[in-house]
């Protein structure tokens, strides 16, 4: 089993360092975060780090890199309140990732893949047509993150949009009959396919 202490991890080339941190915490999910501007322009890019904050009231956190080089996702964000996240699936996989491209503030992401924005129920920010999940999302509170100045993004999910079919009898959302993505580091991409759900634990009598 190969083996990095901190030095290793230091000294390895940058590009091999990024790509072993990224991929070591394990699977991520794929999510398209969409967002406008107060010019109207319209933006969508994709995330790895969207995660569960809590359920009553329904909060997910995102991760934000320094905000040193431009964050369109963020200013949009920050200006208007509101944001969409949606799930990418396996159809959408390569114009998903291509959001990762750092296109100026003036250009949509939309413009220059095939994804279609849509909006539901008045929300103001872009929902990504056709994703098997969608979240209208308001902005809460940040926390910065001082050890390497990125930013804690939390939102409330004020609309959740799912396909009936994935949808079971007690709330749980299988998303693995979407073919719904993971990521595995920075660039690469898993179907996954639910195998079981267990159920509540609790102490054994023994």
């Amino acid at each position: 089993m190969a083996y990095f202490n901190q030095d290793d991890i230091h000294d390895v080339h940058h590009i091999y360092r990024i790509n072993l941190i990224n991929s070591c915490s394990g699977y991520k999910s794929a999510n398209l975060l969409g967002t406008v501007s107060n010019e109207g322009i319209e933006n969508v890019a994709i995330f790895s780090s969207v995660t569960h904050i809590g359920s009553n009231p329904p909060l997910l956190g995102f991760f934000l890199r320094p905000t040193t080089v431009l964050r369109n996702t963020y200013e949009n964000i920050k200006t208007s309140g509101s944001y969409t996240i949606n799930h990418v699936h396996n159809v959408i996989l390569k114009d998903a990732h291509h959001t990762s491209a750092k296109y100026p503030s003036h250009i949509s992401e939309f413009d220059k893949t095939g994804l279609v924005s849509e909006y539901k129920n008045g929300h103001n920010a872009p929902f990504v047509k056709n994703a098997p999940l969608q979240l209208a999302m308001e902005y809460v509170e940040e926390y910065d993150i001082t050890v390497n100045d990125t930013i804690l993004v939390i939102g409330k999910i004020k609309g959740l949009y799912v396909e009936d079919h994935l949808l079971e009898a007690d709330g749980f959302i299988n998303l693995s009959k979407a073919n719904v993505a993971t990521i595995n580091g920075l660039d690469g991409y898993a179907i996954p396919k639910l195998n079981t759900r267990l159920g509540y634990q609790r102490p054994k009598n023994n």
